[in-house]
């Protein structure tokens, strides 16, 4: 293997965005989103300085565009014309639109079709801006290499194989970066596991905010190999391993004991597959 696995991890050791003005955000600062300053700034950094254009960037689950505003944003300031493909359902219910859009400045609107608003948001980067709207399990991935795939959409293990069987084998060794956005969020604690199936194929670079860490593509698996690491064959024992598995391998950041804790509330709920099986099981909110 080459040196750059150890160049990456000292880089992202340094968190250079952390020292990055937020002037860099530009308008895209503007764009609702539930992202935390410091993952806006991570954002506009991956793209701008880690990236080099030669991968297209995913954003998987992109609400209103909030993250991918950011993407887009150091796609602009690096001179790149690279694309950004955006994928959700870009529907708003009204709690939504009173708590994370209304606050923001977006006018009040009818219905629950964001898609328009989301348009008009992200109107700054057109030029680089792809939107794929939808079910993400009607989607295939044209098959280009993927640099950077932000995952904030796995909300069950079936959403999570999925992503792993159409994105995973379009990442580029030793330079693709796979941000898992809710890796640490306790009602998603399949992430952690998927990662660990995957162990092999990534190096653990980044926490950034509360919940996102980060991963370098070492090499890219087959498809035989993402069929091979599938979550949905996994049974409770082997899951709940798994994430204990993550716990020991992530030490280093210091988040261990809130991974053992979402191995605990798989351990105390068995069979739950899906963030709302999770939440209806414990009786936990989002937060």
């Amino acid at each position: 293997m080459s040196d750059v696995p150890r160049l990456a991890r000292e880089i992202f050791d340094a968190a250079p965005w952390a020292g990055a003005d937020r002037a860099t955000l530009g308008v895209a600062e503007r764009v609702p989103s539930m992202l935390l300053p410091i993952e806006r700034q991570y954002y506009v950094w991956l793209a701008e300085h880690w990236a080099l254009g030669v991968g297209e960037i995913v954003d998987l689950g992109a609400f209103v565009g909030g993250s991918a505003a950011c993407l887009a944003q150091g796609v602009a300031r690096a001179g790149r014309a690279t694309r950004v493909h955006l994928y959700d359902r870009f529907t708003v219910n009204d709690l939504a639109k009173e708590k994370l859009l209304y606050p923001h400045g977006v006018a009040p609107f009818e219905g629950e079709d964001a898609l328009p608003l989301v348009r008009d948001l992200l109107a700054p980067w057109q030029a680089s801006v792809h939107l794929h709207p939808g079910d993400l399990t009607d989607q295939v991935w044209h098959g280009a290499p993927v640099e950077v795939l932000v995952v904030d959409i796995a909300k069950s293990t079936a959403l999570a194989d999925f992503v792993a069987a159409q994105w995973f084998g379009a990442l580029i060794p030793e330079r693709s970066v796979v941000v898992q956005q809710d890796f640490l969020h306790d009602l998603q604690p399949w992430l952690a596991a998927q990662m660990e199936l995957f162990a092999d194929f990534f190096l653990p670079l980044a926490h950034v905010g509360r919940d996102s860490i980060s991963y370098l593509c070492l090499r890219r698996p087959t498809p035989a190999e993402i069929a091979q690491r599938r979550l949905g064959a996994c049974d409770d024992a082997r899951l709940i391993g798994l994430v204990r598995q993550a716990a020991e391998r992530l030490a280093p950041f210091g988040i261990a004991p809130r991974i053992e804790a979402m191995a605990a509330l798989l351990e105390a709920h068995p069979s739950c597959r899906s963030a709302q099986e999770l939440r209806r099981a414990s009786g936990r909110g989002w937060g």
